[in-house]
């Protein structure tokens, strides 16, 4: 999929050899996940994030970018406010490597040093594929979920999701052709195993290994009593994970006078 992407994204370059306003940028900033370690808090940040974007402007209104974001997102039931998520117990840490394209629209006519608008609002949406890797950390080492099934599955569920991105944000024409953006994007994936975690415990005997026993269940390591019973409610069965990347960017925008004037 990524390489499908890049494709597009190619085909689009050579179709527009006229072209009037690239733009080039690096963005950093934070990132965030919703999902069965935090179900209801839509803006808690769990780690950082950073990417770069190759933008093409249509007019001061319409553009789309080819968009690369690196982030880490992470959940611990330990730090919940939650009773029952603490004897829970779960724990991850995921990596994630998004390639997207997505259109952007400016509320107001934005072309940097030519318009007399020096900011604009704007609102994007997408379409892109996200590699993810969840982790644990269990007796002082680090492993990776996915090969250990933790909920009984039949085969490890996959490596990439494909994702919607959609947000809002500002930007803003700080001096010349350079801009500075804020926005906040979220991502919808086609997966609910961005944290390892979906739907019930499974019957221990059906896990792969001592490894995945222990880290199905992790109730008991504190009390040495788990609650982790077969068929009992593991993750809060929606459907999906969502994740969020929110921070700045700073662009550059080449701009020939052909067109804009």
């Amino acid at each position: 999929m990524p390489k499908t992407l890049v494709l597009i994204f190619l085909l689009f370059i050579t179709s527009h050899l006229k072209a009037q306003s690239w733009e080039v940028g690096g963005f950093a900033g934070g990132a965030g996940y919703m999902g069965d370690l935090n179900p209801t808090n839509p803006l808690k940040i769990s780690g950082a994030a950073i990417g770069g974007l190759v933008k093409y402007n249509f007019n001061g209104y319409l553009s789309a970018k080819l968009n690369y974001t690196f982030g880490t997102i992470r959940g611990a039931d330990s730090t919940s406010s939650s009773q029952q998520f603490r004897d829970r117990n779960l724990s991850f840490v995921t990596k994630l490597n998004e390639l997207s394209l997505i259109g952007e629209f400016n509320f107001m006519k934005y072309i940097p040093s030519v318009s007399s608008n020096v900011y604009t609002p704007f609102i994007y949406i997408g379409v892109g594929v996200t590699a993810y890797n969840p982790q644990a950390t269990y007796k002082g080492q680090t492993y990776d979920l996915r090969p250990l099934q933790t909920e009984g599955q039949s085969k490890p569920y996959g490596k990439t999701a494909i994702s919607i991105p959609y947000g809002v944000g500002i930007k803003y024409n700080f001096t010349g052709a350079w801009n500075i953006i804020a926005d906040i994007g979220y991502r919808n994936p086609n997966t609910d195993y961005l944290d390892d975690v979906s739907g019930y415990y499974p019957a221990k005997s059906n896990l792969t290994s001592p490894l995945s026993v222990a880290l199905s269940d992790r109730s008991g390591e504190k009390t040495g009593i788990y609650t982790g019973t077969t068929g009992s409610q593991r993750g809060d069965l929606r459907p999906r994970d969502t994740y969020l990347f929110i921070g700045f960017t700073i662009s550059y925008t080449f701009i020939t006078p052909k067109c804009y004037y």
